[in-house]
């Protein structure tokens, strides 16, 4: 009877940690590192005074917030939805505002061309 009891106490023992283990996992923090860095870039790349830039800027800041929410209500599949879609458009906010800043050389490197033939004629 003595040999019973400890198989089922260990099942037990081993049927607890099993529950610990899995219930960590459930509980695993959002990776919200990479769409953070990339916001920050964007910010840091001008794209606030880029009007589409700016826009995806806004939603890669609100997809970041929703999926916070949503990984602290334990979706956490929606939360990784949610995260890649912001990782998404903070890097599309970066390629907008680049471009636009390469405009803005372009326009003014043709002017100055421009100001130099005049000169010269």
């Amino acid at each position: 009877m003595k040999y019973v009891s400890r198989i089922g106490m260990t099942l037990l023992a081993v049927a607890v940690v099993a529950t610990g283990l899995i219930a960590g996992c459930a509980n695993v923090p959002l990776r919200t590192e990479k769409s953070t860095s990339n916001i920050r870039a964007a910010e840091e790349a001008g794209a606030a005074t880029v009007p589409q830039a700016s826009l995806h800027l806004q939603l890669a800041k609100e997809e970041l917030e929703a999926a916070k929410k949503l990984s602290a209500k334990g979706d956490k599949e929606e939360a990784r939805s949610m995260l890649t879609r912001a990782e998404a458009d903070a890097e599309l906010a970066i390629t907008l505002s680049h471009k636009d800043t390469e405009k803005t050389e372009a326009r003014e490197a043709v002017e100055r061309v421009r100001q130099l033939r005049k000169d010269n004629l």
